[in-house]
């Protein structure tokens, strides 16, 4: 290469790494500009995909392995033919693997799944935990791969909001850059799993972020595409379930059976969702009672699972061909009623036993199997009015996801891009409605939703509820030292009286204490250990509080409705 040529290669290298270097710190002091957050978005959505299909292939390797198949989709079938103590082994063998990691790598023993990113979206900036998250993906691997009774789309979802946490704490993401980036990589990955790039973005914006802002819609797009590419990249274009002929509705005349359908799916989410709260408050009382070391639950849970996959396999897992074959026909009555009721007590098992995983595929299934079942009873009492019974398992199946998730946009577009089956839109539509519509009123508006109330997170009600959870009274306070500072002698009587705030308290508990007191300021204390008299910090003034509160509300209809 000419000397001249040479020179010139280099220079114009040096100019662009340099280039390179000054956009990436300039994206580091200002934030990304909009062409490049697509770009981010991209990326984020290409790495959120490659995770979930890892997952994905994860679960199926696994599987093979531990089950012996060649053919992960027909597992359940194959479980049939193996020996009993194998069936039951393997559940018990994988809780205590899944008990001993998130014993040992989590604090609670607790896994993280879909509550916990809706929680990173509304009161962390877009954050969720990097060292519980790991565990609790591999928790849900093995669970998913040795007979557990759950979905793979909960530590997925998690997973992706690892992916954009890191990418938001490298870029230095403030709260509303950093949600957007949660939802591109959620999009993805549920993109990822289900080939569904428009309900991955549905689902981001509808679950993750629960608002439908047009600055936070380009992005979630791309990063959906993205992971939709990346899914067909190993599966091709077809949909999850293959529906062997076209349904067909009976038009008007049909439409009053679906409105009853989703009535009774609203009844079947609300049954399932309250199991399992049921049973974890069982599990922590014998958990509390009996000292019961934490590792030993999971370990219980698949005991549990084992005994029941014996007699009834398809609870085994995901449940794709039970699903399959009930999308199809393939199930009797009697079967439909008992498989639905027995998936219902192992995914209660499940997720109280702590061992992995989501509600969206066993909602699916439940779901799937409680449409057959009144499909079949409906069709064989009005057969000149009926179309096919399969219809109505469709439809079940998205109102009872519909219902748990609390998303019936985002499931009913789900349930068309699993199934390819667009002309039967209206008889879904009307069963989800009505069915998300009478469970929002029985639970708090969702499964994770109402997860995060259990444990006294308050997001379900929106923004008002939850912001002044967000900030501790020591930060919002006027120290003695400010102007406008409280009277210390007063601040000394309210103490004596008993009305203070701790230093960690939030704006949460100092409001009804205002109410209740009728003061200007409470006197904010500290008690060092071993010390009675406590140290007054400061005071918090209501008007200070009010101030704090009005700013938050606004910047979050700012961003909401920008």
């Amino acid at each position: 290469m000419p000397d001249g040529i040479r020179t010139s290669v280099i220079r114009l290298t040096g100019d662009l790494l340099r280039s390179f270097v000054e956009a990436y710190r300039l994206m580091r002091r200002q934030g990304p500009s909009q062409v490049q957050f697509w770009l981010i978005a991209a990326c984020i959505g290409t790495f959120a995909g490659f995770a979930a299909l890892s997952f994905r292939k994860g679960i199926e390797t696994l599987q093979a392995f531990l089950y012996g198949t060649d053919d992960v989709a027909r597992l359940h079938s194959f479980a049939e033919t193996l020996p009993w103590y194998w069936i039951l082994l393997l559940p018990i063998a994988g809780g205590f693997i899944t008990g001993w990691i998130l014993h040992l790598f989590t604090p609670d023993g607790r896994v993280r799944s879909v509550a916990d990113v809706i929680e990173g979206a509304a009161m962390h900036e877009g954050r969720v935990e990097y060292r519980a998250g790991i565990a609790s993906l591999f928790a849900s691997l093995i669970t998913l791969s040795s007979g557990g009774s759950t979905g793979r789309e909960g530590p997925v979802v998690h997973v992706a909001g690892m992916v954009s946490s890191r990418v938001s704490d490298w870029i230095r993401a403030d709260g509303i850059t950093g949600r957007d980036l949660l939802g591109c990589a959620v999009a993805a990955a549920v993109s990822a799993s289900f080939n569904a790039p428009i309900a991955g973005a549905l689902f981001a914006l509808e679950v993750v972020l629960r608002h439908f802002a047009v600055h936070a819609f380009a992005p979630i797009v791309i990063a959906s595409v993205a992971g939709t590419i990346i899914n067909r990249l190993e599966y091709g274009g077809v949909t999850e379930f293959l529906l062997p002929e076209a349904n067909v509705l009976e038009f008007y005349v049909e439409l009053p059976a679906f409105i009853l359908l989703g009535l009774l799916c609203g009844l079947v989410a609300t049954i399932l969702m309250r199991t399992v709260f049921y049973a974890e408050d069982v599990g922590n009382l014998i958990q509390d009672r009996t000292g019961m070391p934490r590792w030993l639950r999971p370990t219980l849970a698949g005991a549990m699972l084992g005994v029941i996959a014996i007699a009834f396999p398809h609870i085994i897992g995901v449940g794709y061909e039970t699903m399959s074959a009930t999308l199809t026909g393939q199930i009797l009555l009697w079967q439909a009623i008992a498989f639905a009721a027995v998936k219902v007590v192992a995914v209660a098992i499940t997720m109280a036993g702590r061992m992995g995983g989501g509600m969206f595929s066993p909602s699916l299934m439940v779901g799937a199997l409680t449409g057959l079942a009144f499909g079949l009873i409906a069709t064989s009492i009005f057969p000149e009015v009926s179309g096919a019974h399969t219809l109505y398992a469709l439809a079940g199946m998205g109102a009872v996801a519909a219902a748990v998730l609390g998303a019936p946009i985002s499931t009913t577009m789900i349930v068309f891009e699993m199934t390819g089956d667009w002309q039967t839109g209206l008889a879904v539509m009307v069963a989800v409605s009505l069915s998300t519509a009478l469970a929002s009123r029985l639970v708090d508006r969702s499964f994770f939703l109402s997860q995060l109330e259990r444990r006294g997170v308050c997001v379900a009600a929106g923004p008002q509820s939850y912001l002044l959870s967000m900030f501790n009274a020591a930060a919002v306070m006027r120290a003695p030292e400010d102007p406008g500072a409280a009277d210390m002698a007063r601040c000394r009587e309210m103490v004596d009286d008993g009305i203070t705030l701790a230093a960690d308290a939030t704006l949460r508990e100092a409001m009804p204490l205002f109410d209740k007191a009728g003061v200007p300021f409470i006197p904010v204390v500290m008690t060092p250990e071993g010390e009675e008299a406590p140290i007054i910090l400061g005071a918090l003034f209501y008007v200070d509080a009010l101030k704090t509160y009005n700013r938050a509300l606004a910047a979050t209809a700012a961003e909401e409705h920008s």
